[in-house]
């Protein structure tokens, strides 16, 4: 019997329950896959069928966290077509000998919700003192370098990764400093980022640098270490 089967019927029954604002998504990672083989609300992400895991579960796989834990919650992921954050978790699917075989993901996107609120807030307050209360950061939550980029396709992974790691600093590319192109690479590095094919040319286009700077960078990096 194959498992994932019965996970498929539940990716549409939670997509259907839970509304629109939240996006499901089945992998399989028997063998050598690890795409999408069902997904519901995918307008949140904007992937699809075959599209692969992000690095962070790719990471967490490689470490075998599935085998001290059976899931993760409410963690930071980023829409990668969107740029918003969603709240995330993680289901690890086993089989009887507790091998990893499929895993299930919740990506929650509460935007609306938080503009409505603070909406409600400013009917009750006049607007001037909402910049006085810790409301105000509802919309404005900048992602951490950890967080979790959710994206159909690896430029808009990069794209993100660096949007997130510059902290909406708007300092064109070709204007970064060695030393911060370095670090933008090392944070990357960290988030299992160059593991993804092709990962090394996109990110020399992106920050205007050759191919063979990123790889020397990367060479720098495991020498620290």
């Amino acid at each position: 019997m194959n498992i994932l089967n019965q996970y498929i019927k539940l990716v549409e029954f939670l997509g259907l329950t839970l509304g629109p604002d939240y996006e499901i998504v089945l992998h399989d990672v028997r063998g050598n896959k690890d795409s999408i083989i069902a997904i519901a609300n995918s307008h949140i992400t904007g992937r699809g069928l075959g599209s692969p895991l992000s690095s962070k579960i790719k990471e967490s796989i490689e470490k075998k966290e599935y085998l001290r834990k059976d899931f993760e919650t409410n963690f930071n992921s980023l829409s990668g077509i969107t740029n918003k954050l969603l709240r995330s978790s993680t289901l690890y699917i086993k089989d009887n000998n507790n091998e990893l075989i499929g895993v299930l993901c919740i990506n929650f996107d509460d935007s609306k919700y938080s503009e409505l609120s603070k909406q409600i807030m400013e009917l009750c307050h006049p607007h001037e003192l909402i910049g006085k209360t810790n409301f105000e950061a509802i919309d404005e939550i900048q992602p951490f370098n950890d967080t979790e980029i959710q994206s159909p396709n690896i430029i808009d992974v990069a794209k993100a990764n660096i949007e997130a790691i510059l902290q909406g600093n708007s300092i064109p590319p070709d204007r970064l400093t060695k030393d911060e192109k370095m670090n933008i690479v090392k944070a990357l590095n960290n988030k299992g980022f160059f593991k993804l094919k092709d990962s090394v040319q996109v990110v020399a286009k992106l920050l205007h640098s050759s191919e063979a700077t990123i790889y020397r960078y990367l060479s720098n990096i495991k020498k620290d270490k």
